[in-house]
């Protein structure tokens, strides 16, 4: 990535928007709320925050990177353009009848989430291509045109187009496009061949509409975000990080914004993997919690689980199905809704529940004082012990205590006869053990054992948790970095500019056809590395291919990575070879005489990471300086204990924090848990090991 003096990653979260600058070396970060009307404000106010820090003014600046949940609550919120979808005849219902998976097998009451566009807003065009991409009825311009006009007697902003098989064969989908562009030239217009040219027309067809439904939202988005930087003085290029962890331009993101899906997030799991090499990690657990999720990540070698398939508000209990799959590359992790803003209420069965509904900023948990009344989970902390009501965010926001009793008290207490006290330690047990549940499933999916994982945990709430979590999960060591409380704004400023491609090309391994192969990975490499390139004209580029790949008659494919011998010299043993490699591992031995299939190829190009210098990690060497105690509620033992209150800032390598202990900072809290200890490590680190391992 090409070196910039002063760079500024921006992060808007469901609670605060995060600012970090960095400039020859140093850091400067502030927490803000999120305002909701016109995010863009948030950004310009703590832009002057950081920028006057840092003595500079804004028009100093020389890159900024920003992610964003704004495309995500759009989906969530149902707040997109008026939207229409053309698609082929007789494929009009496909994003309402799904595919024929229960995320809720016995439930004979289920109800499945309603499509994001009803069917009134959906309009079929003849014309038929099969699955080897040949042409089985004629798209004639007449047919596409008497669409488009009762398009525009409706009045759409924004059109999808999802022909079934275009990924093999766009023409059809691009004369839609042509037509429209002709009469209807103000709409937004989106084409599944573009946005997704991957099989399976559900998944497909879901994310052109998503695409299609927040474009012109984003667009005015980054257009008014443009238009207030550059009033402030800012001159140069901005950057979008996208949910597949790397870097895009503003233009492809107002392209395809459905790519931001997750973005804040993919910028967590960069920071946490750059941290991981740091330190010579090749097993981590990634632990993101903010205001109103929590995302856990596996990282292995240093390198985040990536995924083509992502689910956006998922509507069951978080349950995998209930949501809407987008298919777009995205880093592989599991989201609950469980973070600092999240409320707590006792259900039917009188069993305390913990979001997925979040309080955000406005008007925020009871104890912010903004008008909120049900209790949060940073409520709950606060009676714990666990937060300092006058040095929250920097003493940015005053907290009130005995708002979060009250509100304790009605919404949980009073159900359960439970004092205040109960009711938050009931309200923290829960979402804990809900966050390591999670962690839990992530890990037996991915076939890991958590045993042999390091913990790194960052956002506003996550280091208050994270000590627990590893009691619950038997994690024994866990790392919270400088500038943790705003760990995805950081991770921004380490992600490579990238893109990555994905296509299907069906092809079993007994039809191998090797120049077919070769000359699709070169294509993808071609268009993928075109997209860095218009984000760096000069750092060099690397490509990394995968193959998705399957037994005959199963329904879904692993990823299978290939070399860059394989990829443009392909050879059918080796494929195999590779793929049964994958195979055994995930489900323990491979499956004898089935053939193989190929369903997706995939190329991802970027510029290289960021140098990291490895750490030498040292052990205790003297005690932290102790600036008082104060009563923390201990998870484990169910009472309060005398915690020291440590300053981070004023902790030197070496120096060891004796748990229970509070380890306090602007931005977030560290709570060191009575099984625990803490030592800085020279980088910054607060490196909680289990008492007696270092």
């Amino acid at each position: 990535m090409t070196s910039h003096s002063i760079r500024l990653g921006v992060d808007i979260g469901g609670t605060f928007t995060d600012v970090v600058l960095e400039k020859d070396g140093q850091t400067f970060s502030t927490k803000v709320l999120t305002t909701y009307a016109a995010p863009e404000n948030a950004i310009i106010d703590g832009m002057q925050q950081v920028c006057a820090k840092a003595g500079i003014t804004p028009g100093q600046i020389d890159q900024i990177i920003h992610g964003t949940t704004l495309a995500t609550n759009a989906l969530i919120e149902r707040r997109g353009a008026k939207t229409a979808l053309i698609t082929t005849e007789g494929f009009r219902d496909v994003i309402e009848m799904r595919t024929e998976s229960r995320f809720e097998q016995y439930d004979l009451n289920l109800k499945l989430p309603d499509p994001l566009l009803p069917r009134h807003m959906r309009f079929t065009v003849p014309g038929r291509v099969d699955a080897r991409g040949e042409v089985l009825v004629d798209l004639t311009r007449a047919d596409v045109e008497a669409v488009v006009d009762k398009i525009a007697q409706a009045g759409f902003e924004s059109v999808a187009v999802g022909l079934i098989h275009s990924y093999l064969n766009p023409s059809h989908e691009n004369l839609v496009r042509e037509v429209l562009a002709e009469k209807l030239p103000d709409v937004s217009v989106s084409i599944s061949s573009e946005v997704s040219p991957q099989m399976r027309e559900y998944e497909r067809f879901n994310t052109v509409v998503a695409n299609a439904y927040i474009k012109p939202l984003m667009a005015s988005y980054l257009g008014r975000l443009e238009d207030q930087l550059r009033a402030q003085g800012v001159q140069c290029r901005i950057f979008l990080m996208h949910s597949g962890g790397g870097i895009i331009s503003i233009q492809n993101a107002a392209e395809f914004p459905v790519r931001l899906v997750e973005s804040g997030p993919a910028g967590g799991a960069v920071f946490a993997a750059h941290i991981a090499a740091r330190y010579g990690l090749d097993k981590v657990l990634s632990f993101d919690m903010g205001g109103t999720t929590a995302k856990i990540c596996l990282i292995k070698n240093q390198t985040p689980k990536t995924s083509r398939v992502f689910e956006v508000a998922r509507t069951y209990r978080f349950k995998k199905g209930s949501g809407m799959p987008i298919s777009i590359p995205v880093i592989d992790m599991v989201e609950i809704g469980a973070g600092g803003g999240s409320l707590a209420h006792v259900d039917g069965m009188r069993q305390i529940r913990v979001g997925p509904e979040s309080a955000g900023s406005e008007p925020g948990p009871a104890c912010y004082g903004r008008g909120g009344t049900r209790p949060g989970v940073t409520d709950a902390d606060l009676v714990l012990g666990k937060l300092d009501p006058n040095n929250f965010a920097g003493g940015s926001i005053v907290l009130h205590p005995d708002n979060s009793r009250s509100a304790l008290t009605e919404h949980v207490g009073s159900t359960l006869d439970m004092d205040p006290v109960e009711a938050a330690f009931g309200v923290a047990e829960v979402v804990d053990e809900n966050m390591a549940n999670a962690a839990r499933v992530h890990a037996v999916e991915n076939g890991e054992d958590l045993s042999d994982y390091t913990m790194i945990a960052f956002g506003g709430a996550a280091p208050l948790h994270a000590g627990r979590l590893c009691e619950k999960l038997g994690v024994e060591r866990l790392l919270v970095p400088p500038g943790a409380g705003v760990g995805s704004a950081i991770g921004f400023l380490r992600a490579p500019f990238s893109f990555e491609a994905n296509r299907s090309v069906y092809m079993k391994l007994s039809d191998f056809d090797a120049n077919r192969i070769s000359q699709l990975l070169s294509d993808l490499r071609d268009e993928t590395t075109g997209f860095v390139r218009t984000c760096d004209a000069t750092s060099p580029i690397r490509t990394d291919f995968k193959a998705y790949m399957r037994y005959s008659g199963q329904g879904w494919e692993i990823p299978i990575e290939l070399t860059e011998e394989q990829a443009m010299n392909p050879n059918a043993a080796a494929y195999q070879a590779r793929f049964e490699e994958g195979y055994t591992k995930l489900f323990g031995r491979p499956v004898a005489g089935m053939d193989i299939e190929i369903t997706v190829w995939s190329v991802n190009a970027s510029t290289p990471p960021e140098e990291v210098t490895p750490i030498a990690v040292t052990g205790a060497k003297g005690p932290a300086m102790s600036e008082g105690t104060r009563q923390v509620f201990d998870a484990s033992s169910g009472r309060y204990l005398d915690a020291d209150t440590v300053d981070r800032a004023s902790m030197q390598s070496g120096q060891r924090a004796l748990g229970p202990a509070i380890v306090t900072e602007h931005e977030t809290t560290i709570v060191v848990p009575a099984s625990r200890d803490a030592i800085r490590q020279p980088d910054g680190c607060i490196d909680v090991v289990t008492k007696g391992a270092a």
